[in-house]
């Protein structure tokens, strides 16, 4: 029988209540793809480039930077790096699905990893910027009966940023899905009504599911994927800058 969490199977039940799912084989296998694609283009760096993968690694520094930079301003430039870490993980997570794998941002279990992360470094530059005190007034403000309000709100960041990939990745994939098993039922009714061999043929051949799921896929695997990446990585630039703003 096939167990399930969230929608990965588990692939391995070790001891002590330890299991290997297939989101982590997964995620796994991604950020091994991006760890090779990354040593390779910065193999062999020169001070002036002489190779089409430096220049290629230089602009993918320079735009991850700049990305960066435009919307933290230039003293967090320092920060590119793990919004380029995060962007091509998630993206490239999202874009496994092209490859038959289980997309790890459909596990709500990996898009909730990280964003308690940024709830964490938020949380961290508000009482590094305001002190813990003036962290603790700012959720009283701007009247004391407003504080459960304001404490919901801030485990609601991480909440919202969570379930915003996972939902849109997840139900991406039910909805693809669902089509692809619509078509085929259209298929077969279709074709059924034809006498013989060509009834058959008609059946056996998934001519109905050869466009419609590959424009689905287009927006739902490469659109929206991309597109969940960008936000994901935009809130929390903007999330961690404005936490690290003096509260008045």
């Amino acid at each position: 029988m096939e167990i399930e969490v969230t929608g990965a199977k588990i692939l391995l039940e070790l001891p002590f209540g330890i299991t290997i799912t297939e989101t982590q084989v997964n995620m796994w296998i991604v950020m091994l793809g991006i760890a090779l694609v990354c040593i390779w283009l910065t193999r062999g760096l020169k001070v002036r480039p002489t190779s089409k993968r430096q220049i290629i690694a230089e602009y993918l520094v320079k735009t991850a930077e700049n990305f960066v930079t435009s919307n933290m301003g230039k003293k967090w430039k320092w920060f590119a790096p793990y919004i380029a870490a995060l962007f091509s993980l998630a993206m490239f997570c999202s874009l496994s699905s092209l490859l038959g794998m289980y997309p790890p941002t459909s596990d709500l279990n990996t898009t909730a990893g990280w964003a308690i992360m940024t709830f964490v470094m938020i949380t961290f530059y508000k009482i590094k910027t305001n002190g813990p005190l003036g962290y603790a007034k700012s959720l009283t403000e701007p009247i004391f009966i407003m504080t459960p309000m304001n404490i919901l709100g801030e485990f609601a960041t991480p909440l919202s940023m969570a379930f915003r990939m996972f939902g849109n990745v997840a139900s991406g994939t039910v909805v693809s899905a669902l089509v692809y098993a619509a078509l085929s039922v259209a298929n077969n009714a279709l074709f059924g009504w034809l006498p013989g061999i060509l009834g058959e043929m008609g059946q056996k051949l998934p001519i109905l599911q050869l466009g419609v799921p590959a424009i689905l896929s287009l927006y739902f695997d490469v659109f929206s994927g991309v597109l969940q990446a960008f936000i994901f990585c935009m809130l929390t630039m903007l999330y961690i800058a404005s936490a690290a703003e003096p509260s008045d």
